[in-house]
Order: structure tokens, then C-alpha cells, then sequence
């Protein structure tokens, strides 16, 4: 599957918690991190999704957030890791985090945002992802 999304993660589901409309998968990935995901239950069951399958989690850049210091959030998705490298444009900046295991993930965020912070190269930093914009895949 190929994909113009960047942020690609290939894991196993771990759960899967049925509502109504929608369900919460969570996929963990070999590093020992877990992403979830909510996708209506129609889209359980196109994919075929169940528990100890392999799926692959989708996130635009654009829908990762970046985060310092300690943290209480209501995302499900807080990944940590160190700053890899930062490419800053006029308006925003490209910022890639080390997660660890082989896993990297990459954040657009305003160069304004990036400055303020204080991010650099090597600092601690959280991938913060709400699960509504996580999107699952099959192969």
C-alpha cells in the first residue's frame, strides 16, 4: 500500500472497544507504544479488524501537535521521544521525533510555535495525536 501520508505506523491491534457508532483501536506498536484510533464500526468491519491483526495507523503531519514538559490532555495519543531535526520555513516549521524502536514521527507546526517553545535538536518533546485523526489501514 502506498500511501502520501508520512507519518506511517505498522503494528498489531491490541483492542478494539465497540460503541454505537464508532470503535477505539488501539494498534501497539514493537517499540512498546500504542496509538489509537476512532473509525466508525462500518469501517471495522470494510477493513476486517480484529484483535492480534496487523493494521497500520495513518497520521498527517498537519495533525501532529508537539508538546513539552509534563502534561494532562485529554488526546489519547502522547508519544515521547527527542527532537531529531527541525526544518524551519517562513510560516512553519517541520519538527521530527525520535520515538524510539525505529519509530519516528513528523509534526508541522508554526515556526512561531517552534520558536516560542524553544525546540531544538536532542530536547524531550510528546507527539500529541487526538484519535479521531489517526486513520487505520490493511495490507
Amino acid at each position: 500500500m502506498k500511501m502520501s501520508t508520512e507519518n506511517q505506523f505498522k503494528g498489531v491491534i491490541a483492542s478494539i472497544n465497540e460503541g454505537l457508532v464508532n470503535s477505539e483501536i488501539d494498534v501497539e506498536l514493537d517499540n512498546g507504544n500504542f496509538i489509537a484510533a476512532v473509525i466508525t464500526n462500518s469501517a471495522v468491519e470494510s477493513l476486517g479488524l480484529e484483535r492480534d491483526a496487523e493494521a497500520i495507523a495513518f497520521v498527517k503531519p498537519s495533525n501532529v501537535m508537539i508538546a513539552v514538559g509534563d502534561l494532562q490532555i485529554s488526546s489519547r495519543n502522547i508519544l515521547p521521544g527527542k527532537i531529531k531535526s527541525i526544518t524551519d520555513g517562513m510560516v512553519s516549521s517541520q519538527v521530527v521525533l525520535d520515538l524510539g524502536g525505529g519509530y519516528e514521527i513528523t509534526a508541522v507546526i508554526t515556526k512561531s510555535s517552534c520558536d516560542r517553545m524553544g525546540l531544538a535538536v536532542g530536547k524531550e518533546a510528546s507527539a500529541v495525536i487526538k484519535a479521531s485523526l489517526v486513520s487505520l489501514g490493511v495490507e
